[in-house]
Parts: structure tokens; C-alpha cells; sequence
């Protein structure tokens, strides 16, 4: 038994996100804790796991809060470090009519991508059962440097890797660079949960079937690969099976937080059942579970503080 059920590394940063008009007709936006990694782990904690955090964040007023919100979260954050030259990254979230999202982001640097190698807390890597991380931490050195060397550490312990994209294209100076760097991700991970549109960047196929067997026949490593599609619902593809759940119908506000949330219930029913010997009910009971509880958080603002509990999952299932 190891003390962490899964640690992440990546991303903590402050979502700015729309809130009504103001009196004089201007937009009002409303400070949210976010960073993909961390919306994970506070869905995990909600569902009783023991979760850790390493990432870095700025010497400032965001960077409290942001310390305070993983923590009130339950997440171990003894691995967040402060960068005293480098404030916390920001991002602009434009919600759509139809909730999806457009992104502006502050981090030319941000104090994210300044995380070192050698500020890694080694144990956190090697004392969980599940690792977790994603693409911003590879934008940039010495973030990049950082993730890679973080990745073998977890994987030489004997920790279950798991992969998520999350391709913000404004990051990337260069999209090929942005290829090389997923291409590197997925031949690392034993769980992967992709979105319909990095498929297509990743593949050049809109067609899920084809596009997963692309990526199952270049990474054999990937032995679980989730495929989401928003409200078309989500795709699983484990040997050589493949299982399609819908997805649910509620009044979507926004969609910040729900391949985070989706991604957390795999995980979740990972550390639960495994990942041997699958069988296509288990895996439609985890994929109508993921749905769910990505569902609600759409129906809510914010991510990190908007996790749906297990009851609520419960409900709407």
C-alpha cells in the first residue's frame, strides 16, 4: 500500500471567468482556482481518495489563494512551490453561447513552467499508486525538463501512468513542437483520456474507431483509452472491444472543469477495479459514471470548488 492514490504535477493557475454585467455594462469576472491537475485531484478527493499536488505558483496574492484552495480541497500541497521572480499564470476564460470555451492566457512565463527537477519532492513521485499529468507542464523548460524526469520517477516506483492531453493551442509557439510533446506523453501512459478534437490533431481522423486504432497501434503501451465528445458522450477502447456511453442532457453553463472531472472518475475506477481483465459492463459502469459527474460540473461555474459529490453522481445516474 502506498500513502497517495494518486499524485499530479502541472498547472495551478487562476481562471478568470465570466459573471454577469456590471451596472455600467462591462463584463465582470470572477476569480477561479483552476489548472487541469488539480481539478482532478479535487474530483478524486470528493470520492475519498488521498491525493498530492507538485506544481509551483508565484510568491503573491493569487499564489495564496491558490495554496488555500488545494488545501481546503484536501490535496497535499507540501509539493507546491513560490517563485519569488515569476507571478502565477492567468487565464481568460470566453464562455460561448453553446458553453464551450476559448482561452487567453498570461504566461510568457508563469510561475508553472519555472518548476526545476531538481525542486521535485521525490517521495510524492514514488509513494502513489497513480500519476498523473498532462501537456502545459511541456510547454516550456524547465517545466518540461521537469515532467519528464518527474514521469520516470513515478514509473520506476511502479506507478500506473495517466495522460491527459489537454491541448490549449495559445501555448504552443510551434503546433509540431506541440505533436512531438503529446506523441511523448502518450507512449508513456497506461491510461489515456483524449477529447474528439485532439484525435483529430493528434491522428487526422474524425472517425474515433480509426483515430483509436492509429493511437493503440503507435503507443501499445496505452492499455485504457478514453475517447470524450462533450455532450455526444464518451468512447472506450480497451483491447480490442469498444464501448460508447451517452451523454447526459442538462442546462450546460460552462465547460471548464469537465474532461478534468471525467478524466478523475476513470482514474477513480481504476484505483477501484483495476486495470485487468475488464468487462464491457465494468466499463459502460465507468463510462455512465464519468458522463455524469462531468455533466454537473457544467451545470456549475468554476471547477476545482464545483466537484460534484458521489451522491449527486448517484442521483443522476
Amino acid at each position: 500500500m502506498k500513502p497517495y492514490d494518486v499524485t499530479a504535477l502541472g498547472e495551478l493557475l487562476i481562471d478568470f471567468t465570466e459573471s454577469g454585467i456590471s451596472s455600467q455594462g462591462n463584463p465582470l469576472l470572477e476569480v477561479n482556482p483552476g489548472g487541469a491537475p488539480c481539478n482532478v485531484l479535487s474530483m478524486l478527493q470528493k470520492l475519498g481518495h488521498k491525493t498530492a499536488f507538485i506544481g509551483k505558483v508565484g510568491n503573491d496574492d493569487f499564489g495564496n489563494l491558490l495554496a488555500e484552495a488545494i488545501a481546503d480541497c484536501g490535496i497535499e500541497n507540501r509539493g507546491l512551490l513560490r517563485d519569488d521572480k515569476v507571478h502565477t499564470t492567468l487565464a481568460f476564460v470566453h464562455t460561448h453561447k453553446d458553453g464551450d470555451r476559448s482561452f487567453s492566457f498570461y504566461r510568457k512565463p508563469g510561475a508553472d513552467v519555472c518548476l526545476k527537477a531538481e525542486e521535485l519532492d521525490r517521495e510524492l513521485l514514488e509513494s502513489c499508486r497513480i500519476f498523473h499529468f498532462g501537456t502545459l507542464s511541456l510547454t516550456d523548460e524547465p517545466c518540461r525538463t521537469a515532467t519528464q524526469v518527474a514521469v520516470k520517477a513515478a514509473k520506476d516506483a511502479g506507478a500506473i501512468l495517466s495522460f491527459d492531453p489537454n491541448l490549449r493551442e495559445p501555448l504552443w509557439d510551434d503546433l509540431d513542437e506541440a505533436k512531438r510533446q503529446i506523441a511523448w506523453g502518450l507512449a508513456q501512459c497506461d491510461i489515456l483520456k483524449i477529447s474528439d478534437n485532439e484525435v483529430l490533431f493528434m491522428t487526422g481522423e474524425a472517425d474515433f474507431e480509426k483515430g483509436a486504432a492509429i493511437l493503440k497501434a503507435q503507443f501499445p503501451n496505452i492499455r485504457l483509452l478514453n475517447i470524450t465528445a462533450g455532450p455526444n458522450g464518451s468512447h472506450c477502447f480497451y483491447e480490442n472491444r469498444h464501448i460508447f456511453a451517452p451523454g447526459c442532457k442538462v442546462r450546460t453553463i460552462e465547460t471548464t472543469g469537465a474532461g478534468d472531472t471525467f478524466c478523475a472518475c476513470v482514474i477513480h475506477d481504476v484505483l477501484e477495479n483495476g486495470l485487468d481483465h475488464r468487462t464491457d459492463d465494468s466499463l459502460m459502469n465507468m463510462l455512465r459514471f464519468a458522463n455524469s459527474a462531468a455533466a454537473i460540473v457544467t451545470t456549475r461555474k468554476g471547477a476545482l470548488r464545483s466537484m460534484p459529490t458521489l451522491a449527486e453522481i448517484q442521483t443522476l445516474l
